[in-house]
């Protein structure tokens, strides 16, 4: 049996715990709601008796809350989440049609942050100290205390308002147009990307400093390697660990952080179904996003832990 077999079987049951436990939560979302939630749904003007208990039948509210529980769970386990009382759409079909969105603005937003944030973290690791790095440091500071949806306001006023260069609202689709898909999803994702830019830069900074201390940065040095091949063979590798870890973790909360975003640029992603399922009182809609965000964030969360321990000897033997 090879490592990676052995670290998998030992970190599954975690996992199998963990979504069953998420899973159970996200059910309960309906049945704690205060009242009837079938009235919640429908409301009481014009609408009859009979329909309201329809829809109670439809959603199981009759049965007893263990069994509902399993025939959803049963259910969720095969794709279907079910389906929206007040569209009638499918919860999986109106998730995934609106996925691709989410995830490319997630993507495109820790992309941005990486790409600022490794040389950043290099440059101001190796001048710490230094007018530079607290430029950095300062900068860093300054943009993990400013909210996103702050942050989306203020770069609309200045690219799309006063400069006109980019879209404020609205979203392109790649398949019609690439450069206009670009276009409307680049303001989006660098609001998203800000705050990241600054965690990153800030963690990998302190790793990087750290590991420029050790004895062999030193014999490397003494060998006569350059800044450049120190920095980015013998440095960089060694103290993207955390980074790596963060960066996992990240991508569930940009998916999740990106509800308000979407919702400001008007853009058709899964934030933004979740934002208007809330105020419709959409509630099986409702429960079905968010048993797939916090799905996806704890998946994520273990293959993150997973690579971790396949890369780091340390931690492997630690578990």
């Amino acid at each position: 049996m090879t490592e990676a077999v052995r670290i998998l079987l030992r970190k599954l049951p975690w996992l199998l715990a963990t979504l069953f436990a998420v899973s159970f939560l996200t059910f309960l979302l309906v049945s704690l709601l205060p009242g009837d939630p079938a009235v919640q749904i429908l409301g009481t003007q014009g609408v009859s008796p009979e329909a309201i208990q329809q829809l109670r039948e439809d959603m199981g509210l009759d049965q007893p809350l263990m069994l509902r529980y399993v025939d959803w769970i049963g259910s969720a386990l095969t794709g279907d989440l079910g389906r929206s009382p007040l569209t009638g759409e499918s919860v999986t079909a109106a998730i995934m049609s609106r996925l691709p969105v989410t995830l490319q603005l997630g993507l495109m937003a820790i992309g941005m942050a990486l790409t600022l944030a490794i040389p950043l973290a290099m440059l101001s690791a190796y001048g710490a100290g230094g007018r530079l790095d607290r430029f950095v440091t300062s900068a860093s500071f300054t943009l993990m205390s400013i909210p996103g949806f702050m942050m989306a306001i203020f770069l609309i006023l200045i690219f799309s308002v006063t400069l006109g260069w980019l879209p404020a609202t609205g979203w392109t689709r790649f398949t019609e147009d690439p450069v206009g898909n670009l276009r409307s999803a680049f303001l989006p994702a660098l609001s998203l990307a800000m705050v990241e830019l600054a965690l990153y830069t800030r963690l990998l900074r302190s790793d990087l400093i750290g590991t420029l201390q050790q004895d062999y940065i030193t014999l490397a040095r003494a060998k006569g390697a350059s800044t450049l091949r120190i920095m980015t063979r013998h440095a960089l590798r060694p103290s993207s660990f955390s980074l790596m870890t963060v960066v996992g973790l990240q991508l569930g909360a940009v998916i999740s952080g990106a509800i308000i975003i979407e919702e400001i640029f008007a853009l058709p992603g899964v934030g933004r179904l979740l934002y208007q399922s809330i105020l419709q009182r959409d509630f099986l809609m409702v429960q079905g996003i968010v048993l797939f965000i916090a799905t996806a964030y704890v998946s994520v969360n273990f293959l993150v832990d997973l690579c971790y321990s396949l890369l780091d000897p340390r931690v492997r033997y630690a578990d």
